[in-house]
């Protein structure tokens, strides 16, 4: 047997086909690019994700597999809104998550709610990038768009809704929105009742893997599979590649080493103290059920793709950068370099958005290989913060599994576990949200029993890097001299409402 599964990124969509033993059988990818009419817009025209989709699917119909498929998965990245008439018909662009329009209504949301207490509730704290600040603000800015809406979806429920299916969300999209209580795993009434929407405007909210329903004819054509195959609910992108990595109990992490690196630590119970309150940290429902993750994030392949365009002219990507003369070049002592990441601001803990990058320590005989092997340690002094949020907070791990552009430098794996002290395990697929969803497809059409079950039979692991005590020995001056640079550069937000108890 064998499972399609699809990530809707921000900027690329990507269709593998896997087997029920987890080999990648067929892949293919496609970019797009945001439009940004205004400073702090990005949308997409919301057909785009539907054309892409259906283009990749189509191109892997055409290779001859062994296998038929039997069962879809959608999962895509989190926040983007889409505004949908009562007909299914999207009434405006897509707003992306990367569209910092509604920062005034997410200020609005957390006056009204107060700051804590919206944490407790939704598990995250009030951001321009959530769905119900963008949809606030299309009432506001919009009107003829709002009050035309029959419903306000993400990527995936948009997605289920062309292809004829309810449009249902999985609890860790939903948790996404900023109107989703995480306790009970419903749409907050208390919010929905503060922003004034009606919980029927937003999508139905389902457990990740679910069958939400069998593509017909029509819809079956348009994927290239056969008429009746079941379709999975996935969920949000880096829930579902915590999935794809073999993180599926409590007490296991995840690693996103891309534009930025993302921790995703999964547990048996919500994070919701004040601890993660101040570190601004995500605890939201996972694709295990019963199940919670916790996610913080620092930017780093930003800055790897800043260096690139820098040295070898502007590429779409920072996975389209070769730096492995650098890397080979590079000095062996640490540089004495420090680099701080946040060329767009800086997140856990501060989500200071005024930060900028900054770079310290530049002598005449500093070199490109002295700036790359910096920019690396930069990047790993920034892992460990975001990793000390996490435990400071109550998240436990020992290891990382870890995907994603950062793997291909065995430098910047070496200072990442040396810094972290952590395991980090590199696994064989990277592409991890891919095999997730094919995951969580093969649980729901039986295949496997549990997602345990599967992750035994289709994750694999490539290496392991040990963190290496010498080495932090070595780096402890620098890593202390970056905490104080970056405290110069990085400043924790103004929160509203302090007479609330934030």
């Amino acid at each position: 047997m064998s499972f399609l599964s699809i990530d809707v990124g921000s900027s690329r969509c990507k269709a593998a086909i896997f087997s029920s033993s987890g080999e990648m059988m067929a892949m293919r990818s496609a970019g797009y690019a945001p439009h940004c009419r205004r400073p702090g817009f990005a949308e997409l025209d919301a057909d785009t994700f539907l054309n892409v989709v259906v283009t990749l699917a189509r191109q892997l119909a055409c290779i001859p597999l062994p296998e038929a498929v039997q069962a879809v998965c959608f999962s895509s990245h989190g926040e983007t809104v889409i505004p949908v008439s009562a007909a299914g018909q999207a009434l405006g662009p897509a707003i992306l998550n990367m569209d910092m329009r509604a920062v005034g209504e997410a200020a609005w949301m957390e006056d009204a709610m107060g700051r804590r207490e919206l944490f407790m509730l939704t598990g995250h704290t009030s951001h321009a990038m959530y769905s119900m600040p963008k949809i606030l603000w299309l009432r506001s800015h919009a009107p003829e768009i709002f009050n035309a809406a029959g419903s306000f979806l993400n990527v995936t429920s948009y997605l289920l809704l062309q292809l004829g299916l309810p449009a249902c969300v999985d609890f860790s999209h939903a948790s996404r929105f900023l109107a989703f209580d995480v306790k009970r795993r419903i749409w907050s009434s208390a919010l929905l009742d503060l922003a004034r929407i009606a919980p029927e405007l937003l999508p139905v909210p389902v457990q990740a893997g679910s069958v939400v329903g069998k593509l017909d004819s029509k819809a079956a054509a348009m994927l290239g599979v056969a008429p009746g195959t079941p379709v999975v609910v996935g969920g949000h992108d880096q829930v579902i590649g915590a999935v794809g990595l073999g993180v599926i109990e409590a007490g296991r992490a995840a690693g996103s080493l891309g534009t930025y690196e993302c921790i995703t630590v999964a547990s048996d119970q919500l994070l919701l103290n004040d601890a993660a309150l101040n570190a601004s940290l995500n605890s939201y429902p996972g694709a295990v059920p019963g199940e919670f993750v916790t996610i913080a994030y620092c930017p780093g392949g930003i800055m790897m793709q800043w260096l690139g365009n820098l040295l070898q002219g502007t590429a779409k990507s920072e996975e389209e950068h070769h730096f492995e003369d650098l890397e080979a070049s590079a000095p062996a002592a640490p540089t004495g370099l420090l680099i701080t990441p946040h060329l767009i601001g800086s997140c856990n803990p501060e989500f200071d958005a005024q930060a900028r990058a900054g770079i310290s320590g530049l002598t005449f005989d500093s070199t490109r290989s002295h700036l790359y092997k910096g920019i690396l340690e930069g990047i790993a002094a920034e892992l460990t913060m975001v990793t000390e949020c996490l435990e400071a907070a109550g998240c436990t791990f020992r290891d990382l599994n870890v995907f994603g552009g950062g793997v291909r430098s065995a430098m910047g794996l070496k200072l990442r576990a040396a810094f972290t002290q952590k395991q980090l395990h590199v696994m064989s697929c990277q592409e991890s949200v891919c095999l997730g969803g094919a995951m969580l497809a093969s649980v729901a059409v039986g295949v496997h029993p549990n997602l345990n079950s599967a992750a035994e039979a289709m994750v694999r692991e490539q290496e392991c890097v040990a963190p290496d005590p010498l080495l932090a020995e070595e780096y402890m001056p620098q890593i202390e001299a970056y905490r104080f640079f970056r405290s110069m550069l990085v400043h924790r937000p103004h929160h509203h409402n302090p007479d609330r108890g934030e």
